[in-house]
């Protein structure tokens, strides 16, 4: 057992169970609210041209959920703006939950250490300053995803853009794999005890501030590869459930750089083939 492992075995067993298993719940319910979402924009979707073509109404009761998935059948307003944020927001913590498992311990076991009693609170904060960080991308991504459908580079029916878009992003987010600046980033992911032990601050306002500097981190990381949403379709699930796996691959496995580098190349191949095959030479 090296040093850092050791360094783990502070936490009791119940704790850590207590720990993984409210972000497991957190994420799973994530995970059914971003389904349901999924499975109304595809209802949306085949009931689009009837709804236009025929001035119909969807009943009043699907209006948010509606507003959610298919903001583009109706002029932008608060509640649509609202709701699409919402949809990011259930999104990055289906996503990104699961991923935060690691440090989240990590965090837990350090605040032991230093005497704090008690987990579930400042494990809580932590945890709300790291989702903190994660909800002002969401803010940046619907005002992209609203400046997309305004000018028409975003499908109304699928959110998803055309191959010209999309091979641009994928060949941006493979190019992104390799830069210093996802070194960066990553490695704060990669070395949790190391990053504690630099940037700790005691109290639950610390902890509130370590989970939001930490959650930047994972912002500046994964943000060019979240927005491979929007050349894929924002919704689609099998997409989101190999992003998720990929990023706690890269972010935990011994062998998660050479991961990550590899995905970079499939990326910028990915999106080369797509500009090379609907490129409107």
């Amino acid at each position: 057992m090296n040093g850092d492992e050791r360094k783990l075995t502070g936490l009791a067993l119940g704790e850590r169970l207590a720990v993984v298993g409210g972000l497991v719940v957190v994420s799973a319910l994530s995970w059914g609210y971003t389904i349901r979402m999924a499975q109304g924009m595809g209802a949306a979707g085949h009931s689009a041209a009837a709804v236009m073509g025929h001035g119909a109404h969807h009943p009043a009761g699907h209006g948010a959920m509606h507003s959610a998935v298919m903001p583009h059948l109706a002029s932008w307003g608060v509640t649509e703006a609202w709701m699409t944020f919402v949809m990011w927001g259930v999104m990055m913590a289906a996503m990104m939950l699961p991923t935060v498992i690691p440090m989240v311990l990590a965090f837990a076991t350090v605040n032991r250490q230093n005497g704090r009693s008690g987990v579930l609170v400042p494990v809580g904060a932590f945890t709300a300053g790291y989702l903190g960080a994660w909800a002002l991308y969401c803010v940046a991504a619907t005002a992209l995803q609203w400046g997309l459908l305004r000018a028409a580079l975003l499908s109304p029916v699928s959110l998803a853009s055309g191959p010209v878009l999309g091979g641009f992003l994928l060949i941006g987010a493979g190019i992104f794999q390799w830069t210093p600046w996802k070194d960066a980033c990553i490695q704060k992911c990669r070395n949790p005890l190391g990053f504690l032990l630099t940037h700790w601050r005691p109290g639950r306002l610390g902890a509130l501030r370590l989970g939001s500097r930490y959650g930047l981190y994972c912002v500046g990381c994964c943000w060019l590869l979240m927005l491979i949403c929007f050349g894929l379709g924002v919704m689609n699930l099998v997409w989101m459930a190999l992003l998720t796996i990929f990023m706690l691959v890269e972010k935990i496995t011994p062998a998660g750089r050479a991961v990550s580098r590899v995905a970079g190349v499939i990326l910028a191949i990915w999106g080369g083939l797509m500009l090379l095959i609907r490129w409107p030479w």
